[in-house]
């Protein structure tokens, strides 16, 4: 599916104001009570929370004011409750900046994996563009740097690498939003030693299933999921639905957490990183990281209410 410009600014709006949720998902999220499920990076052996934080329009925020403050309340709730992927990138405006800044006011970078992303054309641009990642996140180390979108990948790769052996980043990946690009991840992920790669999936979204997560699994790549919620559209379907009986059975208790744990119950998938600075979402999301995920019959169960709706 192929989005013009308005069509994914009216996508981002909904999923930082959070208007597209079900009603159901107006009541207040609870702290989660359980540990919440880890995923190992295969290269490392290192776990990670399996719901992180995405960042893009949500925490491209001015300091000061009630937004900067919003994505300060975001960030700590998603620590407080045992969240640590936090992704961004260059491209998301102040986004890094506010990162940094944040996790600095409130004690939280020893809490937090920070993952961004090197998004522009040439070494010494890719370089510069890296360093300056680094003091915006206030990061000496990052622990993940991607390649965003693929951007001259097979230039950056080298300087990627040569960072890994350095020590000032821990791990290095590549990411992609969009099923045209799939070939050339693929050939991405044969020819580059990678530790992840970051994705599309989604209810609305199943083509990765079927190409690119089997990949990953069989090089042994760790992957983070961005688009859970399509963009916003699956809020735009069932938000007049009433939560179905067998949410129950996953331990859902809102349609965001169904629709995320549809994306978890793969097992090729490491994080999911939904974009939000509303609190409230922040801990619902993280609620999709406990208790049972669905299994085959119930994924298609959770497909059949979205395509019915």
């Amino acid at each position: 599916m192929r989005w013009n410009r308005r069509q994914v600014v009216s996508a981002a709006a909904l999923t930082v104001a959070g208007c597209g949720r079900a009603p159901a998902e107006a009541q207040e999220p609870k702290m989660p009570t359980k540990p919440l499920l880890t995923r190992k990076i295969p290269s490392s052996g290192e776990a990670l929370p399996v719901v992180g934080l995405g960042t893009w329009q949500a925490f491209d925020v001015a300091t000061g004011g009630p937004e900067w403050d919003q994505a300060g309340e975001a960030l700590a709730a998603f620590a407080r409750a045992g969240g640590r992927v936090v992704d961004s990138s260059p491209m998301y405006g102040r986004a890094e900046a506010a990162i940094g800044a944040l996790a600095a006011e409130r004690g939280l970078r020893p809490d937090l994996f920070l993952a961004t992303k090197v998004w522009t054309r040439g070494r010494a641009a890719g370089e510069a563009q890296i360093a300056a990642s680094h003091d915006k996140l206030r990061a000496p180390v990052i622990d993940l740097m991607q390649v965003h979108n693929l951007l001259d990948l097979e230039v950056h790769m080298p300087t990627l690498r040569a960072a890994k052996a350095a020590g000032t980043i821990r791990y290095v990946g590549v990411t992609h939003y969009d099923e045209s690009a799939y070939d050339a991840l693929e050939a991405a992920m044969r020819r580059h030693e990678l530790d992840f790669i970051q994705i599309n999936a989604s209810v609305a979204e199943r083509e990765s299933e079927a190409r690119i997560l089997p990949l990953a699994a069989e090089r042994g790549l760790a992957v983070l999921i961005n688009r859970p919620f399509a963009g916003g559209d699956l809020f735009g379907r069932v938000r007049r639905l009433p939560l179905p009986g067998w949410a129950a059975e996953i331990g859902a208790t809102s349609w965001a957490q169904v629709l995320l744990k549809y994306v978890l119950a793969n097992p090729a998938v490491t994080c999911a990183i939904p974009g939000t600075r509303n609190p409230r979402y922040v801990l619902d999301n993280l609620g999709a990281a406990a208790g049972p995920l669905p299994d085959a019959a119930q994924r298609r169960r959770i497909v059949e209410a979205v395509a019915a709706a």
